[in-house]
């Protein structure tokens, strides 16, 4: 019996071959694969997280920090008759709050500045800045020491002044506090009583 040779490039239907298409066809598909394997690079070169970061020179700064002004120095007396120097806490976070014993807010809010300081120590600095001794003309001052007692306050209140109030910015009101980072620049400042999660949260960024 003669046995039928069969040609691998024919298509009887069985199979698909790229030399039964046209040439319009064949650029179709050519092109059809290029841009998926494209897709597929794309997707690959994106979902492969953040992308490594460094080395980087000695004396880089990341983008988001270049625009970070200097928080002012300042060195001022305070309740305990000592000074302050806010050059002395480089190298830490530092949270400045300015307040007055007149001030509900403030009095709500500082119990949560204790708290941080009793769980941070030395790693974050926190300097009160009372403003009683420029507000209510000074009858106030007198309160502080008392109200430092009363509130269990574990960390330096120093007694500001107009100069001090106009380095940063003025004081529209109070409590204002503003967030240093270890270089001594400013990266927040918050116009109202700010909750312990703000502040943990801000701290966070920075350790």
């Amino acid at each position: 019996m003669a046995q039928q040779k069969v040609n691998p490039d024919e298509n009887n239907g069985s199979g698909f071959s790229p030399k039964n298409l046209t040439k319009k066809q064949k650029n179709w598909l050519y092109t059809g694969i290029f841009l998926t394997v494209v897709l597929i690079l794309f997707i690959v070169n994106n979902t492969n997280g953040e992308p490594e970061q460094g080395p980087y020179p000695p004396n880089y700064i990341p983008e988001a920090q270049k625009d970070r002004p200097l928080a002012p120095e300042f060195i001022l007396p305070t309740a305990s008759g000592e000074q302050v120097s806010l050059a002395d806490y480089k190298g830490k976070v530092v949270i400045l709050d300015f307040w007055a014993t007149w001030c509900g807010p403030c009095r709500r809010g500082i119990p949560d500045l204790v708290e941080i300081k009793k769980e941070y120590g030395n790693k974050v600095a926190i300097i009160g800045i009372s403003v009683d001794g420029i507000t209510r003309d000074g009858s106030t001052v007198k309160d502080i020491k008392p109200f430092m007692n009363e509130l269990k306050i574990n960390y330096p209140i120093a007694l500001g002044d107009m100069q001090l109030v106009n380095n940063y910015g003025g004081i529209r009101s109070i409590p204002t506090s503003f967030i240093i980072d270890q270089k001594g620049k400013l990266v927040a400042r918050y116009d109202q009583l700010v909750s312990k999660e703000t502040y943990v949260y801000e701290i966070s960024k920075l350790m």
